[in-house]
């Protein structure tokens, strides 16, 4: 069967209930499919109508469940009526074997009628009618296509707006704005997508503690000279952190090998010579682990286009970001991290440690810089699939 690629759209009262997480271990959790691609979008008012038309005119059938989403879109979609910012919506893209039979299977019905709990709209949606069965209240969380052919219709449509109404959406109806409000860049690391699973879900579940706002995520795999740029002061910081770490090491085997006190001065220069070799090494297997290649394996010219490791960065925002994001990783070193963290629950080692943070707002700006979150990646894997139309 061939691979078909299929569409999830998060809906804004979903990611405004931080329920953004369980909803993403859910698709990945429970299917065989692959996240490729990730967008938050603020939706411009000719979006939201044109994407309705969609959902009303294609495919229809004999269900009035259509009418009802398109109707749903124009009210919760569109930019907010009385101050005319957006809302945030998510696409997630995943890419497999009848992708679009599955992801609409693991959604549910959008009037609840597969069961309690199976699905994700018997969980995170709602569907009540009066005795007459009118309905009163509709939230069906997410959205996604029943068919290939809505699927063509909604990415070609999505994709063509997606440079204009999609990236990082800081502006949005429930994103606080002031001159205390911090960015801050979180990357989930490729530790947490070897295999399909709802890790990458649960780390952001654990994340929404945090009460901040996820205005943009992208799912990536970052280039060798990304990866250079991206952790340069870490090579800067090993250097000055070996002398601390690595010189009693080094007392101790030597005097054991050779059976004599170390002078101190031989140390401390030994100890420069060796900070610049351990500092090279330990760059040299980070940047491996991140991007599947070791920056001594490529030719320069390769640099920017190696890259294998799949990685999710999302922003968020808010007051004291950055500060309340690395609270809940917690430290570098899992063991050192308190229990309910993101690096204990999930970390292995100080590198294999699940996620990263910037350290300051400065920081943030620039990883989101080196990274190019603002991009779109939409548009290549709906050419990859569907015909422009």
């Amino acid at each position: 069967m061939a691979e078909e690629l299929a569409y999830v759209l998060i809906n804004p009262y979903t990611i405004s209930k931080s329920r953004t997480g369980g909803v993403i271990a859910r698709f990945i959790g429970r299917t065989d499919l692959n996240l490729v691609a990730a967008r938050m979008f603020g939706p411009s008012r000719e979006l939201v109508e044109q994407y309705a038309e969609v959902v009303r005119s294609t495919d229809h059938g004999t269900s009035d469940a259509s009418d009802l989403i398109a109707d749903y879109i124009i009210k919760s979609y569109a930019p907010n009526p009385v101050t005319g910012k957006p809302r945030r919506v998510m696409m997630l893209l995943f890419e497999g074997e009848d992708a679009i039979s599955k992801i609409w299977h693991i959604t549910g019905s959008a009037t609840l009628k597969w069961g309690s709990g199976e699905t994700i709209r018997d969980t995170y949606g709602d569907f009540i009618t009066d005795e007459n069965g009118k309905v009163q209240y509709f939230e069906p969380a997410v959205l996604v296509a029943p068919t290939k052919k809505r699927a063509a219709a909604s990415l070609n449509l999505w994709a063509k707006y997606s440079e204009s109404d999609g990236g990082i959406i800081e502006s949005a109806t429930d994103v606080p704005a002031g001159e205390q409000v911090e960015k801050t860049l979180v990357m989930l690391k490729p530790d947490n997508f070897r295999f399909p699973s709802s890790r990458p879900g649960n780390i952001i579940d654990l994340l929404s503690s945090s009460g901040l706002r996820i205005v943009a995520i992208k799912k990536f795999s970052m280039t060798v000279a990304q990866a250079e740029e991206f952790y340069g002061p870490v090579r800067d910081a090993l250097k000055k952190k070996f002398k601390n770490i690595g010189a009693d090491r080094a007392k101790s085997a030597l005097e054991k090998e050779f059976g004599f006190k170390m002078p101190a001065d031989a140390l401390d220069a030994l100890c420069v010579d060796l900070a610049s070799a351990f500092a090279t090494s330990q760059f040299e297997s980070i940047v491996k682990f991140i991007t599947g290649f070791k920056p001594s394996e490529c030719a320069e010219d390769e640099k920017a286009s190696k890259g294998t490791e799949s990685c999710l960065a999302l922003v968020y925002e808010g007051l004291n970001a950055v500060e309340k994001i690395r609270s809940i990783l917690g430290p570098t070193d899992p063991n050192k991290a308190k229990p309910g963290s993101v690096r204990r629950e999930f970390g292995s080692n100080i590198m294999v440690n699940a996620a990263h943070a910037s350290d300051s707002v400065e920081n943030a700006d620039r990883e989101i810089r080196i990274i190019k979150v603002k991009d779109d990646t939409i548009r290549q894997w709906v050419n990859k699939h569907y015909t422009a139309s």
